[in-house]
């Protein structure tokens, strides 16, 4: 059994849970609604403020280029212990702050603290994401789904183990989210990590049989936050949701241990049937005229700037510089910028829309929370549907995307004009969509650029989200909220004093916001259609006809190395 215990601990599926850990609790930044208003109350910022504070969270939370071009040179276990140091120091250092222990930060350096902290996401999620994809890419809108899913359920585990380990002091929820993630990612640091590919004939429905369980965890989740949101909980009650919660969390391991099991059961098999063979070449030297293609073609060193503007064909390795000057690349940047940064803004407000529109506590508290169930359920939801969708139908990727912007724009919508009670299903739609994005994207930027760099180009292409999120967080919503909040002090014939945060109440508060919101996200709808004409010959023919000959190239020279590795010379 020791022998089977190293070889679990180094396998594949061993691998995936540990991400599925690592990313459970990576998702600090979908909650910054419920401790937004702490930081307002505590610092006396004004909506303008906060916004601007939200602004920086989506850039760190977005900007992963340096992440990626650590992992192009390091192994993921350096990326993850990155990201753990500057999680817990970004954090922590707010968490200071807000509870009086450092003086009054400058907001600047409260957002540098909170681009720190939420910085650290792009370190786990270029380390597990990338990997991942790497070791399973003929399953990688699968993969992606599964991971970004359990980065959308981290808000929800956080808040429920947070009411365990602290009570209802909302500032605690700040300290959680310093050490936690960064403990996880040290504790798995040296389990992530790429491996040879290839392909396990129930590969599939291993991943099916971890979406089905992680759909257990999230209809637990949203039972008990519809509970709480009615029922008073005590801390025992608190403790045996987040034990309940742990133990879902934890639940894999029984897949993981019985498929290694069956695995290293193969390969004891494989190894005596070895014997026999090599006992028979002694007679009979194995005479083979079959060549084995190397996994990584041996192909000269392309400079870095050497055709930038010639490009490969798409699905080949691009190098960075032809990937980020392409015009596929361009245009679903643009798509992005409009689509994902209308949703992060309307992410970031749904507390104070639903405190704007009159809504009570306890129901902005439900939906808020909810958000993040609804994401998971977009990201597993369009990574599943989207790779069988493409295997079956050859349905591209990039149309979905197309979709999924075509319907946040009626969420939009629904939140410009406040009709009574559309703000739950506008949070529902959002939330979907939120999260049905990013594995679209991430998958298409593997797909049309290649894996070579994928680490940077995934960055890279997430870094569109906060451009957009602070043309519509910061210069659209927060000064069109500040404008009416301060013109409706002047009705009441109040002025407003220095360092006193501002409060709007009324549909007008993100009505024209909202409706520019749904005019650009259309717009970006109406961009992502371009790429859908440019790719679509490419998503007809066989995108991952080179990875299955690289799981065929593994295997015949696993199997060679075998026939020859002990014959005598």
């Amino acid at each position: 059994m020791e022998g089977f215990g190293l070889h679990m601990l180094v396998g594949r599926w061993f691998m995936v849970f540990a991400s599925l850990l690592i990313l459970s609790v990576a998702g600090g930044t979908y909650i910054f609604g419920l401790y937004s208003e702490d930081v307002k109350i505590a610092l006396g910022y004004d909506q303008t403020t906060l916004n601007l504070l939200g602004f920086f969270k989506d850039l760190g939370a977005n900007v992963g280029i340096i992440s990626g071009l650590i992992n192009e040179v390091t192994p993921p276990w350096v990326v993850l212990l990155l990201g753990a140091f500057m999680n817990f120091s970004g954090y922590f250092s707010i968490w200071l702050a807000v509870t009086g222990r450092l003086s009054k930060p400058k907001v600047w350096q409260m957002c540098f603290c909170i681009f720190i902290g939420a910085n650290s996401q792009t370190f786990a999620n270029t380390g597990v994401i990338v990997t991942c994809v790497k070791n399973f890419p003929q399953s990688r809108g699968i993969v992606i789904g599964l991971l970004k899913g359990f980065v959308g359920l981290s808000g929800a585990i956080l808040t429920q183990l947070y009411h365990a380990f602290y009570g209802s002091n909302g500032k605690s929820l700040i300290l959680l989210i310093a050490w936690l993630p960064a403990v996880v990612s040290c504790v798995f640091l040296r389990v992530i990590r790429t491996m040879k590919v290839t392909r396990q004939e129930n590969e599939l429905k291993i991943f099916y049989q971890l979406l089905f369980m992680s759909l257990g965890l999230a209809g637990f989740l949203m039972a008990i936050i519809i509970v709480q949101n009615r029922i008073h909980f005590t801390s025992i009650g608190y403790w045996s949701t987040a034990g309940t919660i742990l133990v879902l969390l934890f639940a894999p391991i029984i897949l993981v241990v019985r498929e290694e099991l069956r695995l290293w059961d193969t390969k004891k098999q494989d190894l005596s049937q070895d014997v026999e063979i090599k006992v028979a070449e002694i007679e009979t030297p194995l005479q083979s005229s079959a060549t084995v293609v190397p996994i990584n073609d041996q192909k000269e060193p392309v400079s870095f700037f050497q055709n930038v503007f010639k490009p490969p064909e798409r699905g080949e390795d691009y190098t960075i510089l032809q990937a980020v000057l392409s015009i596929d690349m361009l245009i679903l940047f643009i798509a992005t910028i409009f689509g994902a940064g209308g949703l992060l803004t309307a992410m970031d407000n749904l507390g104070q829309i639903g405190k704007a529109l009159g809504y009570p506590k306890t129901s902005i508290t439900t939906f808020v929370s909810l958000v993040s169930i609804w994401g998971y359920l977009g990201r597993v939801g369009s990574g599943f549907a989207s790779e069988i969708f493409l295997e079956k139908y050859k349905f591209p990727r990039p149309l979905m995307l197309t979709i999924v912007l075509f319907l946040s724009c009626a969420g939009h919508v629904l939140v410009a004009f406040g009709v009574p009670s559309t703000l739950y299903i506008a949070s529902v739609l959002m939330g979907l969509c939120f999260g049905a994005l990013w594995p679209l994207i991430f998958a298409i930027i593997s797909e049309i650029f290649g894996l070579k760099h994928y680490s940077t180009l995934l960055n890279f292409g997430g870094a569109a989200s906060p451009i957009g999120a602070y043309i519509f967080n910061v210069k659209v919503a927060g000064n069109l909220y500040d404008r009416e909040a301060l013109k409706q002090m002047a009705a009441h014939g109040f002025i407003r004093k220095p360092g006193e945060d501002l409060h709007c109440t009324g549909v007008e508060c993100y009505k024209l916001s909202f409706l520019i919101i749904a005019a650009s996200t259309f717009v970006g709808c109406i961009v992502s259609l371009v790429l859908v004409v440019r790719t679509f010959k490419f998503y007809k023919g066989d995108i991952y006809k080179k990875f299955r000959e690289q799981a065929k190239a593994v295997d015949a020279a696993e199997s060679q190395s075998r026939t020859n590795g002990d014959a005598p010379s």
